[in-house]
């Protein structure tokens, strides 16, 4: 039978078409190899007949006259080699082995020493190999080791498997150790080495865990880095009031800007804050993760009485941003779309910090100044109307700020320099805390256990409103600040302190 030309082309692309699609869908595993060199510590001589082992598992091996070794066509994977040999002490080695590439070890095994029975190998138990999902504070536990020593020493060497950085901790006896700070989204490799000081040390196999990718932290803070503010997530609050200093720190900002203010709201999902642009101040906003970071003030910046004064607010169901510009307030939606004028001072007064009641969208928190940032007001005003409604602080002589109305209005936080200062260089000397209670229109100041010297501000409520969390500084230019914990009517004494080098703080 004659097969014409465009018969051929046909039947040609079929075939081509089936190869393609079956080369699509069949997918080889993909393999490396490891080879390796056994030595004696003592002459530097090869080792022959040394069992190479692996975990995870692959074929095992054994070392020829030269001490040379090979495993060929295994998996790729990230590798824990032991090297045994009798009479010697046993060893092992971390290697990755990538898509057809050999990767290569090298063991230099000691003699055992045979007048004391050395320690066994340590067993990891926990973190368990493999775990993810790890918080940056991990506890690493082991199986004591048997000896005949009275003394054992523990050597816990853990390794950043991206940064390759290497942090050796010593333990004496305790088989429990917990280490901070630990890099999120990384994956660490640990092992531990038992030593009895008669002995060679013994080590471990090596297993390996992994740190969340992000953290669930409920404080939002900014910290100095350099020139810039830089914002951070952490967590460090526990149920019982008390509190742990410095957990999780998560930066969400790039060094190369100056970003401030941090808040957060959680209909949203989004973080909103300040960033200066220029010579001017603007609203962003960002994921929870720090991405998607969007500009959302352009033509009408945060403008004000000094911009690390200034502040703003999400409206509660998270679809508007109220912010200042000079003795005008605006309304804007996050994605800086439809600008309002929503409110203005009638006699000039700078707004520089503004809250909403969580169940009444029209009433505003208002805290004005004139352009020196004294001649201070708090107060509420209406949004639909203009008109204001209760007064919680005006006349008083000195710098006042960090205003933030209850859930259910009956009370306002705030802090106020109690020394009445006022002066060109805007210091504060003696600033503390107070809740105002609508129902009895009066102020109390919060029996922190701050002392002369030192100032309290920005407090803002816990989500329950049972704590306080606000900035603890020295009064003098230049200091360092720190964020601090206070329970509401609880019997802790002491305030307990949450973040070093920290000011400007957010609990949602």
């Amino acid at each position: 039978m004659r097969i014409n030309n465009l018969s051929y082309a046909f039947i040609l692309f079929v075939f081509m078409f089936t190869v393609s699609c079956s080369e699509d869908i069949i997918q080889d595993e993909l393999t490396g190899g490891l080879t390796g060199t056994v030595l004696s510590s003592e002459d530097n001589m090869p080792l022959s007949n040394v069992k190479i082992t692996t975990n995870p598992s692959s074929s095992t091996a054994f070392t020829d006259d030269n001490g040379f070794f090979s495993l060929l066509n295994i998996a790729v994977d990230d590798y824990s080699v032991m090297a045994e040999l009798e009479g010697y002490d046993t060893a092992f080695e971390g290697a990755a082995v990538i898509p057809d590439e050999i990767a290569t070890v090298a063991f230099e095994l000691d003699l055992s020493n045979t007048d004391n029975d050395p320690p066994t190998a340590p067993s990891l138990l926990l973190p368990l190999d493999g775990a993810d999902d790890l918080e940056s504070e991990v506890m690493f536990v082991w199986s004591a080791s048997e000896s005949d020593a009275e003394e054992l020493t523990y050597d816990l060497e853990l390794r950043n498997a991206f940064t390759n950085e290497i942090e050796n901790y010593t333990i004496e006896q305790d088989t429990t150790f917990t280490v901070n700070d630990l890099d999120l989204g990384a994956t660490y490799f640990w092992q531990v080495t038992v030593s009895d000081d008669d002995n060679s040390p013994v080590s471990s196999t090596i297993s390996e865990f992994s740190t969340l990718a992000f953290p669930s932290n409920p404080f939002l803070f900014v910290k100095k880095e350099g020139d810039n503010s830089v914002i951070f997530s952490g967590d460090g609050a526990e149920d019982d009031g008390n509190s742990q200093v410095d957990v999780n720190l998560f930066q969400l900002t790039d060094d190369a800007t100056n970003s401030f203010r941090p808040r957060k709201n959680n209909l949203a999902q989004r973080i909103a804050f300040l960033r200066t642009v220029g010579g001017s101040t603007h609203i962003f906003t960002m994921d929870l993760t720090g991405e998607n970071v969007q500009q959302v003030t352009s033509s009408i910046p945060v403008s004000g009485f000094r911009q690390e004064e200034l502040d703003f607010t999400w409206s509660p169901n998270g679809g508007r941003i109220i912010y200042p510009s000079f003795d005008k307030l605006y309304s804007i939606n996050p994605d800086g779309s439809d600008i309002t004028m929503i409110y203005q001072t009638t006699d000039g007064s700078f707004i520089s910090e503004i809250d909403i009641q969580e169940f009444d969208a029209d009433l505003l928190l208002l805290k004005t100044n004139n352009i020196n940032g004294y001649n201070v007001r708090i107060f509420t005003a209406r949004i639909s109307t203009g008109l204001e409604e209760i007064v919680v602080l005006e006349g008083l002589a000195g710098a006042a700020g960090g205003v933030q109305i209850s859930a259910n209005g009956d009370r306002i936080l705030y802090s106020r320099d109690t020394s009445n200062s006022e002066n060109n260089q805007y210091r504060l000397f003696s600033s503390r805390l107070f809740i105002y209670d609508i129902t009895t229109a009066t102020s109390v100041e919060l029996d922190t256990d701050v002392i002369t010297g030192k100032n309290d501000l920005d407090p803002r409520f816990s989500p329950s409103e049972g704590n306080i969390i606000f900035t603890r500084v020295d009064n003098n230019a230049g200091a360092i600040p720190s964020i601090f914990l206070f329970e509401l009517g609880g019997n802790n004494p002491e305030d307990d302190e949450l973040f070093t080098n920290a000011n400007m703080p957010d609990w949602e």
